[in-house]
């Protein structure tokens, strides 16, 4: 039995084409049981047999999209962020509340946030990949108060931009603004533990940040989605290794341009830098 698409005629049979895990049915509902095949199919080719249309899973963008999850998984990620968020709420008010000066520098910290992430990337495999933008306001404020302005940054996207979704914002949440900030300060704390030049930590910092986001992302999928064959340890390693070809290139250039948004607040707000005890009264440029 055939179908048709858009009008015009399939001429693949239906017989092998279920319902992906998560996602509601329909042109882009749909995709064959052993979605690893599909990781490796270069940008532009037709969709291999056992898809459905013109969309499928090798197109998705990096923020999960939405209704791709399992509930129990959109549930569970939701509850894991919760409380990171609740308690960085009530970080960024005290701090605002005893520094009310440092308002605009918190905003400065969400928009560059908002807009790095929000530039969707075409990846060789058709998916995308983007920066992140969390490492700023890691080290500015902290790694909790990031979560709460991920999960406004993340809102926004994905009711404005379509990028990401409601049903996958507690996902998305945990990999770039709890996981990605985390791991921005400590990376700065270790590298100015061990003599570090600042802006050597502050590279280090937004980059493996940046990086950390997407093995968080790919252990999130291929949770959700095991191999049929090698379980969750083969998935994993499929959906890292497509994202790694953009995402290495992109964590680097996020890296150079942090350090050059952290040169220029040197130059104009060194007394805030020292304020929030990030550069040494040495460092200071004079």
């Amino acid at each position: 039995m055939l179908e048709k698409i858009d009008g015009k005629p399939e001429d693949r049979p239906k017989a092998n084409v279920v319902p992906f895990p998560g996602v509601k049915g329909g042109p882009c509902g749909f995709a064959d049981r052993s979605f690893s095949r599909l990781f490796f199919l270069p940008a532009g080719a037709d969709p291999p047999p056992g898809t459905v249309g013109h969309c499928s899973l090798w197109e998705r963008s990096m923020h999960i999209m939405e209704g791709f999850l399992p509930v129990e998984h959109a549930l569970g990620w939701t509850v894991a962020s919760a409380p990171f968020v609740a308690y960085g709420l009530w970080v960024v008010k005290k701090r605002i509340r005893e520094h009310p000066e440092q308002r605009m520098l918190l905003g400065v910290a969400a928009a560059f946030t908002f807009v790095l992430s929000a530039l969707k990337l075409p990846s060789v495999t058709g998916s995308c990949s983007h920066p992140t933008g969390t490492g700023l306001g890691a080290l500015l404020f902290g790694p909790t108060a990031m979560a709460p302005i991920g999960m406004v940054v993340l809102l926004f996207q994905a009711l404005l931009l379509a990028h990401g979704g409601l049903t996958t914002l507690g996902a998305n949440l945990f990999a770039m603004a709890i996981v990605g900030p985390f791991a921005a300060a400590a990376v700065f704390r270790v590298a100015r533990g061990i003599k570090l030049s600042f802006a050597t930590s502050v590279f280090l910092a937004a980059s493996l940040a940046d990086l950390l986001t997407y093995v968080t992302t790919s252990l999130q999928l291929a949770w959700a989605f095991p191999d049929p064959t090698g379980g969750v340890v083969a998935s994993f390693a499929k959906f890292a290794s497509i994202f790694a070809i953009t995402q290495i290139p992109l964590a680097i250039s996020e890296g150079l341009l942090t350090v050059l948004i952290f040169n220029a607040l040197m130059r104009f707000n060194a007394r805030e830098l020292q304020d929030l005890q990030l550069v040494r009264n040495d460092e200071v440029r004079v």
